[in-house]
Order: structure tokens, then C-alpha cells, then sequence
């Protein structure tokens, strides 16, 4: 007799919505909608209890409260873990929750998955805002990578930098894995009801970011090559969440400097609904994506989506998704091979970043062309069905069944 009882797949995420601020949450919230066309799938995140079915939310253990947040998150991993059984796969998402598939593995006996959407050793600056849990971190990690049973990663260069950061990792067990892109629901809005709430001017040229303010994402580069931008072009910041109190002064100052000297610089930092991203990218001239390490950088694919031209550094899975002269421009960077993925010359990447939005900016024709392209390929290119579906087969691949 067959056995018809459907493959159980458990998914474990610091971040799912409501509570997402990252690409990695934004993945994870997709996936777990096209795996259950697919799977039962349960979903095992932080943070404060969540209505929907199949989700369970863990708060952090009261008596680790006001100990290092590394060793908080720990905490909440071993509860995950305990959370899991009867699974016949866990799947985990970052180092947050990489120690709760490691320990689900092993406590419960199932192939654990771990999707690498960043590495810690490629983001050293973190030991600024962790102090010794950046250690603690690593280890969770680096423990969760070299036994699982197979690795995502989400893009080519991604899967490179696993493999580089973690030389014991057979390649046959990565996968390369693309994240994808809701195209209905990321798609343009050319209503203004959002952009004149927030002061931007829709009949001028604008250059739009949307991240947090972290080192990887390289917002001061963008802040100095604004100081290139011509006196009519908006620069507009969705930007939040400043990782450390030196990088957000550091961000301040920049932002005081421009709006001395220029008017249109439009900074929102409280994190706004999707549907009033997607007003503001559609209205962008130019997104920027000035960052010095993305694994893959979804929101240049949110920005495609929504027909804006990208400007973006040719760094990580970042070529995987732009496609220089046809969707946006790259922009080159030499990186310090420390892991920092700093620019060897800063002032050389502030020029280029600089060069590459108004080459842009001066040809509005060609800006929108590449808005249509970059539509195109979302759409053909980076579809969530196909992704859960090559998803599942990974799953099978490493003994999952149901």
C-alpha cells in the first residue's frame, strides 16, 4: 500500500512576519506559503506568539534575560529544537536558528537542511555589536554547517563563500538554491499617495535605498557618492535598525552633511508596510544597492520587479540577479580578502558608486528601459513555485519522507 502521509517539514527562522527585517525573513515567509502546496509545514520562529496555523513563536528563556544576546538566542534554539518532533526534515535559516537544526538533527534522528543566506566569518564587524557572542555565533554556525545533510545556498557566490569559509563541507552537498520574488505582489504602484506623504517629489529624478544600517549593506559609501549627484535628484533612505551606535552616528553625520548642502534627502527609518516600498521603488529613478557583502540581495529583485533601474556593487550573488547593461549597471569593487568585504580603495568605490547612478540619471530612456528588462527577468527568472519545488527535491535528496 502506498503510503500517502505527506512529507513534514519543519522550518526554523529567528524572523517571519510580522516580525521580519531581512531578506532571509522575506525568504522564509514565501517558501513556507509554496512548500505547503507541497509539504505539512510547521514553522518555528522567535518573538511574540503568532496566529497563524502551523506556527509557533519562542520568546527568549526569562532566566537568560540581560545575559549576551548570543547566548539568549541559544536559549530559544533548544526550545526549537524540543519543538520539533515527529518532523521528518528541519530546515534552518541563519545562525539564529542553525544551532536548533543541529540539535533538532540529532535529539530526533532527520536529515537537517541549512540555508546559508550569510556566514558569519564573512561579517566580522558583527563582533562589534555581539562582543564575544560574534564567537558563540561562529560556532553555531560552523557546528551546523559541517554536519548537515545539505546546504542552500542562494546563489553561486554564495555557495563559493561556503565553501571557502568552511573547507570540511563535501560541494556535492551544496546546493545552489536562487531566492526568489512575489511578482504579484511586487509589481508597479504608480498611485503617489505614499511618496507625497513622505515628501518625495515625483517629478523629479530620485535615487532610492531600502536596508538596514549595517556595515554589509554599505550605506556611508552611498552617502558620499551622493555628495556627486546632480542638485535635482532625490536621495531617498527606507533605512533603519543601525546595527551599532558608532555606525549610526556615522550615518547621522553623513545625512546632516548632504542636507546642508542639497534639498530633496528624504531618510525614513521606521520600517514601512511592503505595499508603500513597492509606491517608493516604483517611483525610483535609480535603486541603489551600495552593499560590500550580499549573498544575494533580494531587494535588487524587489526593485526589478517594480520596473526600477539598478545600480548595484558587483559583488557576491549581486551578478547573479542584476544583469549588467541590460537591467542596471555594476558596479566594480576590489574587497579586502579579510572577510570585511571592505573596498581596498573606498574612495575609488565612492566614485564608481558615484558614476554608475549618473550614468543612469543622465539617460532617462535608458533608465526605464532597464526597469522593463529587470521586470522581465524577475519574472522569468526567480518564480517562488520553482524554488519550493527544486526545494523539496533537496529534501528527498537527503532522505526526507513522509
Amino acid at each position: 500500500m502506498t503510503d500517502l502521509t505527506p512529507l513534514r517539514v519543519d522550518l526554523l527562522t529567528r524572523e517571519y512576519p510580522p516580525e521580519v527585517y531581512g531578506g532571509a525573513g522575506v525568504h522564509v515567509e514565501y517558501l513556507a506559503r509554496e512548500l505547503r502546496r507541497l509539504a505539512d509545514v510547521r514553522v518555528h520562529c522567535f518573538g511574540a506568539p503568532r496566529s497563524e496555523p502551523g506556527v509557533t513563536a519562542y520568546a527568549e528563556p526569562a532566566a537568560l534575560a540581560g545575559a549576551n544576546a548570543a547566548l539568549r538566542t541559544m536559549g530559544v534554539d533548544l526550545e526549537m529544537a524540543a519543538g520539533c518532533a515527529g518532523t521528518d526534515v528541519v530546515h534552518s535559516h541563519t545562525w539564529y536558528a542553525n544551532l536548533a537544526g543541529h540539535t533538532a538533527k540529532l535529539l530526533h534522528g532527520v536529515p537537517h537542511v541549512v540555508t546559508a543566506h550569510s556566514l558569519e566569518p564573512l561579517r566580522p564587524w558583527k563582533a562589534e555589536q555581539l562582543g564575544g557572542g560574534y564567537a558563540l555565533s561562529s560556532w553555531c554556525e560552523k557546528t551546523a554547517y559541517e554536519a548537515a545533510d545539505a546546504i542552500v545556498a542562494v546563489s553561486a557566490g554564495m555557495r563559493r563563500d561556503v565553501l571557502t569559509a568552511y573547507p570540511s563541507v563535501d560541494p556535492d552537498r551544496v546546493r545552489v538554491v536562487h531566492n526568489g520574488i512575489d511578482t504579484a505582489q511586487y509589481s508597479p504602484d504608480h498611485g503617489t499617495d505614499v511618496v507625497d506623504r513622505l515628501g518625495i517629489d515625483p517629478a523629479r529624478p530620485s535615487v532610492v535605498y531600502v536596508g538596514r544600517i549595517t556595515r554589509q549593506k554599505g550605506l556611508p559609501y552611498l552617502l558620499r557618492a551622493a555628495r556627486e549627484l546632480p542638485a535635482d535628484t532625490q536621495l531617498v533612505l527606507l533605512a533603519g535598525a543601525p546595527d551599532t551606535p558608532d555606525i549610526a552616528a556615522e550615518v547621522e553625520g553623513l545625512v546632516a552633511e548632504l542636507r546642508a548642502n542639497r534639498s530633496g534627502v528624504v531618510w525614513v527609518a521606521e520600517m514601512l508596510p511592503k505595499h508603500e516600498v513597492i509606491q517608493v521603488l516604483t517611483h525610483a529613478t535609480i535603486f541603489v544597492c551600495p552593499s560590500v557583502y550580499e549573498p544575494m540581495g533580494i531587494v535588487n529583485l524587489e526593485a526589478m520587479a517594480c520596473e526600477t533601474a539598478v545600480v548595484a556593487t558587483a559583488t557576491g550573488g549581486i551578478p547573479e540577479v542584476v544583469a549588467d547593461g541590460e537591467t542596471g549597471l555594476l558596479v566594480p569593487i576590489e574587497q579586502a580578502g579579510d572577510g570585511s568585504g571592505r573596498p581596498l580603495d573606498p574612495e575609488r568605490f565612492v566614485a564608481d558608486l558615484a558614476a554608475g547612478m549618473n550614468e543612469v540619471l543622465g539617460d532617462p530612456k535608458r533608465a526605464q528601459e532597464f526597469g522593463l528588462a529587470g521586470r522581465r527577468r524577475a519574472v522569468e527568472h526567480f518564480s517562488w513555485d520553482a524554488i519550493a519545488e527544486r526545494t523539496v527535491e533537496v529534501y528527498r535528496s537527503v532522505g526526507a519522507t513522509g
